[in-house]
């Protein structure tokens, strides 16, 4: 990758983004600007004045961020709700959102926020190098939207079937500078050509069809503990989402194994999600304590393991595990502890000349928290 600077845009940056000059300007207080490796950038962590979050301006042009994705709490209401015309209906991975552009001849991979991800970008590249460059030889001003999945995660750990590390999985395809989607079958069609793997495709059809075979599709993905659909306009347009009870009890049991890091609001969200779901499917008396009592589980156990963990002198944190060349293992743990965090690592070795590191992002506050609460510290609740 060079290390020049990043060239003046071929026109202002507000034009090349459809925002009025005083927008651009009330946007450039929120940019955060990094660089790394050579590769000077600026890109925004939060929606503002219009803009996507984690919209990314480098080497004089723009990387759009990944639009959030409503949620619907009520299948059968809110699908023929939003929606007016055919659904398409795909599975919702469990893994971090990337996008990957390429910048000055080179494919870069940023993440949800518009962080330059270099152990990403080495993995796409390593795994999908020929493929994504035919691709964007044909199509230079493509955004490859995609989730990186598997057990060998460094964000979001959680085990797919055929898939032993971590891989690179397409769901959407938008014009790097305008965001604008390509129709679904269209986007498939091309993804398909390139050979890029892609998310599950369960049909298409009308909104009222759709949601009444939305549970039989939502309980066989729970069964395997999967996370869930993305349902989308032909054209890509329009996106809705619904998450299996399996997703929001891991949601639930990774938030009370650090119970000092997440919110109220996380929780309570997750708790919703329970609640109507199980309204909505009109479950039995017993049933719904069923789904009561994985929940509680999910909650309280979680929390006991952590306490117990501070009790015994262990660390409580994120625990991942990577493995790849040594170098690309290297770029990461530089990359996370750029961004502050605390890693301890609990193992490291080399197995076919890869190196395989397990590291804990270390919970600070809920590592303090449970120790002061162990010591005696008083609480008033």
């Amino acid at each position: 990758m060079s290390s020049s600077p990043s060239p003046p845009p071929s026109k202002p940056y507000h034009e090349i983004l459809g925002v009025s000059e005083e927008s651009f300007d009330r946007l450039e207080e929120h940019l955060d600007r990094r660089v790394h490796d050579g590769l000077a950038y600026r890109h925004l962590s939060n929606h503002r004045s219009g803009v996507e979050r984690g919209t990314v301006l480098v080497a004089g042009t723009v990387v759009r961020g990944f639009p959030k994705i409503p949620r619907t709490l009520t299948v059968s209401t809110g699908v023929p709700e939003h929606f007016d015309g055919p659904v398409a209906v795909e599975e919702k991975l469990n893994g971090y959102n990337v996008r990957l552009a390429r910048i000055d001849g080179d494919v870069l991979a940023f993440t949800r926020s518009g962080l330059f991800c270099p152990f990403t970008t080495r993995i796409v590249r390593r795994e999908l190098g020929a493929e994504l460059e035919a691709l964007f030889d044909e199509y230079p001003q493509t955004m490859v939207c995609g989730e990186m999945i598997g057990p060998e995660n460094p964000y979001t750990a959680h085990e797919y079937p055929g898939v032993d590390s971590i891989a690179f999985c397409a769901f959407g395809w938008r014009d790097c500078v305008s965001g604008r989607p390509l129709s679904v079958p269209e986007r498939r069609d091309r993804y398909e050509s390139f050979g890029i793997p892609q998310t599950r495709h369960f049909g298409t059809d009308e909104p009222a069809i759709v949601a009444d075979g939305l549970r039989e599709i939502v309980e066989a993905l729970d069964e395997e503990e999967r996370e869930g659909v993305v349902m989308q306009s032909r054209d890509g347009s329009r996106q809705l989402k619904y998450t299996t009870s399996a997703a929001n009890r891991g949601d639930l049991a990774y938030a009370f194994s650090m119970p000092f890091e997440y919110g109220q609001e996380f929780v309570f969200r997750r708790l919703v999600r329970e609640a109507f779901q199980s309204v909505e499917w009109g479950e039995s008396n017993s049933t719904a304590s069923e789904r009561a009592h994985r929940l509680g589980e999910a909650i309280l156990c979680s929390m006991i393991e952590s306490i117990e963990a501070v009790a015994a002198g262990e660390t409580v944190g994120n625990r991942q595990t990577v493995r790849a060349e040594p170098e690309t293992v290297d770029a990461l743990l530089e990359h996370l502890r750029d961004q502050g965090l605390t890693l301890v690592i609990d193992e490291d070795r080399t197995t076919n000349g890869e190196r395989v590191v397990t590291f804990c992002k270390r919970s600070q506050s809920t590592n303090d928290r449970i120790q002061n609460y162990l010591d005696g510290q008083i609480v008033d609740v």
